[in-house]
């Protein structure tokens, strides 16, 4: 299995709802580093997975609308908890769209998986991974 991953980072501020998240129920503020790694099991004509430029601007564009905002306001998180977990599946999401509608410089079919990783310190991080195109 072939595979690039591209890195970038946002800064946001949350709180969560729950007696499980303790302190961290009040609002503060995280720095997150999200990889994101693309998987085919063969490389192109071109001999790559996909354009690394196209995915560094992909997840970018992603990103943007988080980046220095408090997730409790973002509209489309109202009352999640958006922790760590659910951060990797929302940017998974977003990965896979634009990897199946064909704009990351190799045909979307071509491609087997993505994992998306946000490392929220040194010590603690959460992925998700899935195939783009899942057996039936």
């Amino acid at each position: 299995m072939f595979a690039i991953e591209v890195r970038d980072h946002i800064m946001i501020a949350h709180s969560f709802k729950g007696e499980v998240f303790g302190p961290a129920q009040a609002l503060h503020g995280a720095t997150f580093v999200v990889d994101a790694a693309f998987f085919a099991k063969s490389l192109d004509a071109n001999s790559i997975v996909i354009d690394i430029g196209r995915a560094m601007d992909v997840l970018k564009a992603l990103l943007q609308p988080l980046n220095y905002k408090n997730l409790d306001d973002v509209p489309a998180f109202k009352n999640l908890n958006t922790t760590t977990e659910f951060l990797t599946k929302y940017v998974f999401d977003g990965l896979a769209t634009a990897a199946r509608q064909n704009e990351l410089g190799r045909a979307g079919q071509e491609l087997h998986a993505i994992r998306v990783t946000i490392s929220e310190s040194h010590v603690a991080r959460a992925y998700y991974e899935a195939e783009l195109w899942p057996q039936k």
